[in-house]
């Protein structure tokens, strides 16, 4: 059954709607395809996040108009479904070539990711891409790497530090011994020079007066002669 200008109009709406935030498509065509199978390939491209429609050529190229994925829209041929997605394009061609490897009622005829148009061969070598996850599973890799690197060479340094420290206690290297020899070897000076004080003796060691002349030592041996 025909539609009527204002169906067509409405359907055109509806599809631009959906087409409009898309950036990357992939056109197909079947044939013979049962409502079982045509239910598992809409399945396995909403798994893959994108969606799916069977489309009237005139119709998808008019609805296409304006959006990242006109190009592929234009001049098709035939019966034709467009997959299209807003998200990882990868995820979207891995995911129609897995399902197409076991179905061969579907084949490819172009793609189409941020305005670039790709054939077949373009479309298979997309497939083998690692998808956005895997990309920036790659990379917050490669950032955390080097610090987690960091890290361990920071917590390797304390422990090793730790140990040595524990090893020297162990060995009495870092007890404080130096300032209690000294104490030990000051202790008789000091007792000597305490002995000698009290018996009225000059402490040994202790420096003679600047001024002491020999005629002053003579004169002191003098003065108080030996008697007989």
């Amino acid at each position: 059954m025909a539609l009527s200008r204002s169906q067509k109009s409405e359907k055109v709406k509806k599809l631009a709607g959906e087409l409009e935030g898309s950036s990357s498509a992939i056109i197909g065509t079947f044939t013979a395809l049962t409502a079982a199978k045509d239910f598992d390939l809409r399945k396995t491209i909403r798994n893959a996040g994108g969606s799916y429609h069977v489309v009237k050529n005139k119709l998808a190229e008019r609805a296409a108009e304006g959006s990242k994925i006109e190009k592929a829209l234009k001049g098709l041929k035939g019966v034709n479904a467009v997959a299209y997605t807003a998200g990882d394009p990868v995820a979207l061609a891995k995911a129609l070539s897995t399902w197409v490897k076991d179905n061969s009622e579907f084949t490819f005829k172009l793609g189409i990711v941020d305005g670039k148009v790709l054939n077949v061969e373009e479309i298979g070598a997309l497939a083998t891409m690692p998808g956005k996850e895997e990309l920036f599973a790659k990379l917050l890799f490669l950032i955390n790497a080097p610090a987690q690197r960091l890290a361990t060479v920071l917590n390797a340094t304390g422990r090793n530090l730790a140990v040595v420290v524990n090893q020297g206690i162990e060995k009495g290297k870092f007890t404080d011994t130096a300032p209690a020899a000294k104490a030990e070897a000051v202790a008789p000076v000091a007792a000597a020079h305490a002995e000698e004080s009290a018996a009225g003796e000059q402490p040994s060691g202790a420096a003679q007066p600047e001024n002491a002349t020999a005629s002053q030592a003579g004169e002191a041996a003098t003065s108080n002669p030996v008697e007989g």
